[in-house]
């Protein structure tokens, strides 16, 4: 070997740190919406078990970007550099249907997908004392009186929207649709009867039992967080949707240090003192990474173009 091959060989490797020594600084998690929320609370959850998957004193820290439907945040991490130590958590269908309403500084290809942790499956939900008992009752009327029924929404664009859209499609019926800053309002204004149903997230129906009925769960089995609710496929209704929640970092990571990350991520989730917090949280799980995920994003993605073509909503 020449002493210019040797020479230009010590400088590369000099250039690019061993991958052992990561991480050399504390990893940020950044979170496109307010401290508190699910998403924020995954965050902290997740990277306290991090810091111990990835041992030698790893820190790890949430950074709250609140703005824009999140879009902020999603943006922060699209465009970091992709060292490992800039991560984001990843809403879907929220963060990619942004791109369909409005200009984004990023697409489906701006992240390397590292691990999803949560799929939270949409429901049909009434109030305690509403007339419908089950889904069919509740689509016979709204087929018999298009627009007659309110469906109340987290906010338009998101997974609360596109259930209540492919409900509607596979029903064949027609709602009024009416959109909440949140699904905290929107939860309250159903236990108000100011609408009539809503769409929400089934961990945002688990701590009302006693002012909401849950007619069916969007997924694809029952879940163990309502065991006695029916799926919305059982009863004739092949619609499925979610809130999935997971990490993801910018593109162009180097593969081993994805490699690395993924792996930490999935010590993580098999850790039990993780599984139980989770669980207490009311999180349900459904834990995926690398090309799985990215598949989940694409379909994601594909669902969102499809409302948006016909159905845009801004």
């Amino acid at each position: 070997m020449t002493w210019n091959v040797i020479t230009a060989l010590a400088v590369t490797l000099a250039a690019t740190p061993a991958l052992a020594e990561f991480p050399e600084k504390p990893i940020e998690i950044v979170v496109g919406y307010a401290a508190g929320g699910g998403t924020d609370v995954l965050a902290r959850t997740v990277g306290q078990f991090l810091e111990g998957a990835l041992g030698d004193g790893a820190a790890v820290v949430v950074k709250n970007v609140p703005g824009a439907g999140g879009q902020i945040g999603f943006t922060e991490v699209a465009t970091a550099d992709p060292d490992g130590y800039t991560l984001g958590t990843f809403n879907l269908p929220a963060a990619l249907a942004l791109t369909y309403d409005r200009n984004a500084d990023y697409d489906e290809g701006s992240f390397t997908y590292l691990a999803n942790f949560v799929d939270d499956p949409n429901t049909i939900v009434v109030g305690a004392d509403s007339e419908f008992t089950t889904l069919d009752d509740f689509l016979t009327a709204a087929e018999a009186e298009p627009g007659a029924i309110t469906v109340g929404l987290s906010s338009l664009g998101g997974n609360d929207h596109f259930a209540a859209i492919m409900i509607e499609q596979a029903a064949g019926a027609e709602f009024t649709l009416v959109p909440f800053k949140g699904a905290a309002l929107a939860r309250t204004a159903l236990m108000g009867g100011h609408v009539a149903a809503g769409t929400m997230a089934l961990s945002q129906t688990t701590s009302f039992g006693d002012d909401i009925k849950v007619l069916a769960v969007l997924a694809d089995e029952r879940s163990s967080f309502a065991p006695d609710v029916p799926t919305a496929k059982e009863l004739g209704y092949d619609v499925e949707m979610s809130s999935l929640r997971g990490i993801v970092g910018p593109a162009g990571m180097d593969p081993a240090l994805a490699d690395q990350l993924r792996q930490a991520l999935s010590a993580v989730n098999d850790n039990p003192e993780f599984q139980a917090m989770m669980a207490e949280q009311g999180n349900p799980m459904a834990f995926v990474t690398g090309d799985d995920f990215a598949k989940l994003a694409a379909e994601q993605s594909a669902i969102a173009k499809s409302i948006w073509e016909p159905t845009p909503w801004q």
